[in-house]
């Protein structure tokens, strides 16, 4: 995994500007400084710092002004952003303490875990800051599924991407994969970005979102491509010989059945959206038409195989090949692949899981996975500001 991280600089010297009383319900605009005092503080470099201590005249009510990179918590933000950085990292809770301990910067496991989450509680949404960056729309959406364990179970996770530029849009618990689920969180997504393409694997349920939603939608063709060879190869050593009988029951030679597999080759490799290409498909899926749909429980047959599967990529064509022809509204365009979501999903969720035995929240896959995604839509520039979700 490889992350920019701009850790959050304590400045012993310099103190925020302070506008008037922070008590609620004073609104006082007046202040004495009443008081300079030192502050204990753990840190990487400093162990004490000078706190300002200021009076309000309005309600006699005092209050402290500390450091950039100082608050009330004894432990600096520049302490705290190393341990989200050595986690984010792959070490876990303890062997962050550990590991700051021997650097003699003492912080125990569980302040390790609050300094985590509350930067992760600090990245909400992705989309929020996508958005701003992008310019206010992400036309291309793509979005994908996977799945980590949590206290014993398997959650369901959906992971949204910028299908253009590949940024991490948004990281979503949802209750299932099913075909309603994926609709409703794709319509959202597209109605906060403002969408018009989606990009998703060969999944029946994505399908499905997009003819709800009214998205354009492209199949990765990697998907399809691999998913082509396996059945290919795991049906034609049998169409050779017609094992079953069933080409010659509609009259369909085994070269044919060869051929015409060979074709669908040739057809899902070359992605040509050409007349030709759709006119060859429809030839192929109608010479198996006549073959027999099984009875309730039976197996299906060689030739019934080929009639479902040249229907299935037929079908699939347009969705296949959208990305040779479609231009977004400020000349964007798409590779045809959900590679941005497969790295996102490698990157920003799974390298770190892998470490770990499971997560024992739900709150957590989601504050931790956004972070991650969060720092690595940083790569770009300067670096993620851990001061951004360090207090």
């Amino acid at each position: 995994m490889r992350l920019t991280l701009v850790l959050p600089p304590v400045q012993p010297e310099v103190y925020p500007d302070v506008a008037g009383c922070p008590y609620v319900g004073c609104g006082g605009r007046h202040l004495q400084h009443w008081q300079t005092v030192s502050k204990p503080l753990r840190d990487t470099v400093l162990h004490e710092v000078i706190a300002q201590r200021y009076r309000c005249v309005r309600c006699g009510r005092t209050f402290r002004v500390y450091p950039v990179g100082v608050s009330h918590n004894q432990t600096s933000a520049r302490l705290k952003g190393v341990a989200v950085m050595f986690y984010v990292l792959g070490m876990s809770y303890g062997a962050v303490a550990i590991a700051l301990a021997a650097l003699g910067w003492p912080l125990s496991k569980v302040a390790v875990y609050y300094a985590v989450q509350e930067a992760g509680a600090a990245v909400a949404g992705l989309r929020r800051e996508v958005v701003q960056h992008g310019g206010g729309r992400v036309v291309g959406l793509g979005a994908d599924l996977t799945s980590v364990r949590c206290a014993g179970s398997w959650l369901t996770l959906g992971v949204s991407v910028d299908a253009v530029i590949g940024t991490a849009l948004s990281i979503d618990l949802l209750p299932n994969g099913e075909a309603a689920t994926l609709t409703a969180w794709i319509e959202e997504l597209a109605a906060v970005l403002g969408a018009e393409m989606l990009v998703s694997d060969d999944a029946d349920g994505f399908k499905i979102a997009a003819d709800e939603t009214g998205l354009t939608h492209q199949v990765c063709k990697t998907h399809v491509g691999r998913n082509t060879i396996a059945w290919v190869e795991s049906v034609e050593p049998a169409l050779v010989s017609d094992a079953d009988g069933s080409l010659a029951t509609i009259g369909v030679t085994p070269e044919q059945a060869v051929s015409d597999c060979q074709a669908l080759l040739r057809l899902m490799a070359e992605r040509q959206p050409t007349p030709e290409a759709s006119a060859t498909l429809a030839i192929i899926h109608h010479r198996y038409l006549g073959a027999a749909k099984p009875s309730p429980g039976g197996t299906m047959s060689l030739a019934y195989r080929l009639r479902m599967f040249s229907l299935d990529r037929w079908n699939l064509w347009g969705r296949l090949t959208r990305y040779r022809t479609w231009v977004g509204p400020d000349g964007e365009t798409l590779d045809g692949t959900n590679n941005a979501c497969e790295r996102a999903i490698g990157w920003w969720v799974k390298e770190r899981y892998r470490s770990m035995r499971g997560y024992k929240r739900p709150e957590s896959v989601l504050t931790v996975s956004r972070l991650i995604a969060a720092m690595g839509n940083a790569l770009d520039g300067p670096g993620f500001a851990l001061a951004e979700v360090i207090a």
